[in-house]
C-alpha cells in the first residue's frame, strides 16, 4: 500500500467530505483486494467494561457512521471500532459544505448534522461483515425529534443495535443537532439515562448477554457540570463516558479564515480542552467506571497523556485525516502498557 505521505497531497486536493467518501471506499477496496494488515506490536489484551480490548486505541465514531468500511478499517489495528452516529430515521443532514480542513492547525470543523441511513441500514450492513472484534455503536436522535421525545428515539436505536454492539454510545454532545445537548443537563440525562438503563435490562434478558452504556460528553462543561454529569453517571450505572466530543470553541484557531465556521473544531486544538475534562472527569468518577477520551490525539504521545490524565482508553479520528494509518501503530506502542 501507498506510503500515507504520498497519498495525502491527492486527498487534500479534493473537497474534504469528498476525500472523506473516497478513503472509505479505498478502505473497503483494501479489504477486498486482501492488502496486509497493519504492522502493530503483539498483542496485550485489556478489560474494561467486561470487554477484552486487544489494545488501547480506538476509532472515534464520525469516520464510518454507516457501517460501509469495517473490515478495511479493522485491516488498520484498531482495537475497537466505533460507528455512527446513526438515528433511527434516515437524514440527509446540515447542507453543504459541511466539513472544512485547517491544515496549518492539523484541525477539522464539521456540522454534518448526524448524516447517516438509519440504523437499520447500519444492521444490515454489519450483518454482511467479517469483523469479529469490539464493536461500538454510537446512537442519536433525529434533528425533527423534539427534544422532549429523544429519549425515544435513543430508545429505538438501542433495541436495534443492541444485538450487533460490543457496548453503545449515547451522544448527547454534538454541538450539531439543536437543543442535543441539553440532554447533559442534570433533570434532562437523570430522566434519560433511567430509561436507558431499564430497556438496557429488558435487552440483555432478552438477547442473553449484557451490552454495556456508555455516554458521550461535550468539552464545553464547567466544573460543576462535569461533577453533576460524573455523579448521574454512577447512580445509574452507565458503563463508560467518553470525553469528549468537538468543541464549539476557536480557541487556538482565531486566525484562520475559517474560524468563523459553524460547527464542532476537532483536532489537534482541542487536546487540551479534551484533556482537562478527562482529568476533572477521573477525579470526580474516583475510578468507579472507566473514561474513554477522544479529543486532539496526533501522536503517540498525546495519546499517553490521555491514559495519565485518567483514562483506560483512547480514540483517534481528526488525527488520521493528517497523519494517516501509521498514527494507529504509534498509539498502541505508546500506551503498550
Amino acid at each position: 500500500m501507498l506510503p500515507y505521505a504520498l497519498i495525502r497531497p491527492f486527498l487534500f486536493a479534493l473537497d474534504a467530505e469528498n476525500a472523506h467518501d473516497l478513503t472509505l471506499r479505498l478502505l473497503t477496496i483494501a479489504n477486498v483486494v486482501g492488502l496486509p494488515h497493519s504492522s502493530l506490536p503483539p498483542v496485550k489484551p485489556v478489560e474494561i467494561m467486561g470487554l477484552q480490548f486487544p489494545n488501547r486505541v480506538g476509532l472515534a465514531a464520525g469516520l464510518d457512521k454507516n457501517g460501509i468500511a469495517v473490515d478495511g478499517l479493522a485491516r488498520l489495528g484498531f482495537g475497537f471500532l466505533e460507528l455512527g452516529t446513526v438515528t433511527p430515521r434516515p437524514q440527509p443532514g446540515n447542507p453543504k459544505p459541511r466539513l472544512f480542513r485547517l491544515p496549518e492547525y492539523q484541525a477539522i470543523i464539521n456540522r454534518m448534522g448526524f448524516n447517516n441511513a438509519g440504523v437499520d441500514a447500519l444492521c444490515e450492513q454489519l450483518g454482511k461483515a467479517r469483523y469479529k472484534g469490539i464493536l461500538g455503536i454510537n446512537i442519536g436522535k433525529n434533528f425533527d425529534t423534539p427534544i422532549e421525545h429523544a429519549a425515544d428515539d435513543y430508545l429505538l436505536c438501542l433495541a436495534k443495535a443492541y444485538p450487533l454492539a460490543s457496548y453503545i454510545t449515547v451522544n448527547i454532545s454534538s454541538p450539531n443537532t439543536k437543543n442535543l445537548r441539553q440532554l447533559q443537563d442534570t433533570d434532562e440525562l437523570d430522566a434519560l439515562l433511567r430509561s436507558l438503563k431499564s430497556s438496557q435490562t429488558v435487552l440483555a434478558d432478552k438477547h442473553g448477554k449484557y451490552v454495556p452504556l456508555v455516554l458521550k460528553i461535550a468539552p464545553d462543561l464547567h466544573s460543576r457540570q462535569i461533577t453533576n454529569i460524573a455523579d448521574t453517571v454512577r447512580r445509574h450505572r452507565i458503563d463508560g463516558v467518553i470525553a469528549t466530543n468537538t468543541t464549539l470553541s476557536r480557541e487556538g484557531v482565531q486566525a484562520s479564515p475559517l474560524a468563523g465556521e459553524a460547527g464542532g473544531l476537532s483536532g489537534s486544538p482541542l487536546f487540551a480542552k479534551s484533556t482537562a475534562v478527562v482529568r476533572e472527569l477521573a477525579r470526580a468518577l474516583a475510578g468507579e467506571l472507566p473514561i474513554i477520551a477522544a479529543g486532539g490525539i496526533t501522536s503517540g504521545q498525546r495519546a499517553q497523556e490521555k491514559l495519565d490524565a485518567g483514562a483506560a482508553l483512547v480514540q483517534i479520528y481528526s488525527g488520521l485525516i493528517y497523519q494517516g494509518p501509521q498514527l494507529v501503530a504509534e498509539c498502541i506502542e505508546a500506551t503498550y502498557i
